[in-house]
């Protein structure tokens, strides 16, 4: 299984440069974070959240499209997604010039269907997941726009690859790091560039208990075609896993935990209090880890936390809270 190179990361950073923000880092200390660690354990927070989009996934999608022939562009581009990634590919596309024609689940928030939609991209929507394909395979074949995977392949994974590139150059020497996991997309780069940049720095997956593909796929030596999804953090829900992004988080990610529905509601509230960060579960699942089932194992470590999106409504953030909007 080949690598992402530190030379192929920063020629992904130079070729999307104009068009993604250097999110902040952020030395975490103070009460509500020190009362649940420990003062021996430092935290540093990749403010990951206040990308353009409002979460990682411009990254990704920008890195795939500028890397089409320029005659392919220009026909646009489709893509499916729960969200983050449809806003993503929409804004991209606005960026760059071309049209975006996602497939968004019926499941998808309606305020990140108003997201897309505001980059201007055509918004229709899909059952469930396997239609969601279908309808987008069919669009590229029929318009021969091209097809932006959600989390899958080189391009998306070097995309990715900047943002752990970027964060380790921002923080110097990190013990750990705490990349959540989806489809994989997201920890197959950062998980990369670590490895490459900071070898001795140990990598953390993070899944949700109902969402748990890549532990599957672990498990059973392949990536999973089919897994059973139910969890808050609909951004980490893909039902299944793919090779490439499977393969780089394989050879990269040194062991791979999962938390609860109400271990990430409660992370959300530490970064609402701590931090004053209303972000969405997915954005909270790596502190949820940190607060939850690697605690003792990185008790006196500096521990890199990436708050990777914050892309949820008041009305839902206030019922996860517990509280009325």
């Amino acid at each position: 299984m080949s690598t992402l190179s530190i030379a192929d990361i920063e020629a992904t950073r130079q070729l999307i440069a104009d068009h993604v923000a250097v999110t902040p880092v952020f030395d975490w200390e103070g009460g509500e974070i020190t009362g649940r660690l420990g003062l021996d354990c430092r935290v540093n927070l990749k403010l990951e959240l206040f990308q353009h989009t409002g979460s990682f996934k411009a990254r990704g999608a920008l890195s795939v499209m500028l890397r089409l022939p320029p005659e392919v562009l220009a026909r646009g581009v489709t893509a499916v997604s729960a969200g983050n990634h449809a806003i993503a590919t929409a804004f991209a596309a606005h960026r760059l010039g071309v049209s975006a024609k996602v497939v968004m689940m019926a499941t998808a928030n309606p305020a990140r269907v108003s997201a897309a939609r505001a980059y201007g991209a055509e918004v229709l929507m899909a059952p469930d997941g396997k239609s969601a394909f279908a309808l987008a395979d069919r669009i590229a074949a029929e318009e021969g726009r091209a097809f932006v995977h959600p989390f899958e392949g080189e391009g998306t994974a070097l995309g990715t690859a900047t943002l752990g590139l970027e964060w380790l150059r921002q923080a110097g020497r990190l013990d750990a790091v705490i990349v959540p996991i989806g489809g994989g997309g997201l920890c197959a780069g950062v998980s990369a560039a670590v490895k490459q940049f900071q070898p001795d720095c140990l990598v953390y997956g993070v899944e949700p208990i109902g969402a748990d593909t890549m532990h599957q796929s672990f498990a059973a030596g392949s990536p999973v075609d089919h897994a059973t999804v139910s969890t808050i953090a609909d951004s980490l829900g893909p039902p299944f896993a793919l090779p490439y992004s499977y393969g780089l988080c394989r050879a990269n990610v040194d062991d791979l935990v999962l938390v609860s529905d109400d271990q990430l509601r409660d992370a959300m509230g530490l970064l609402f209090r701590g931090m004053k960060l209303a972000v969405e579960p997915a954005g909270a699942a790596a502190l949820a880890a940190l607060v939850g089932p690697l605690r003792n194992r990185l008790a006196g470590s500096r521990v890199g936390v990436l708050v990777c999106g914050a892309n949820i409504d008041i009305g839902s953030y206030a019922k996860h809270m517990g509280v009325v909007a």
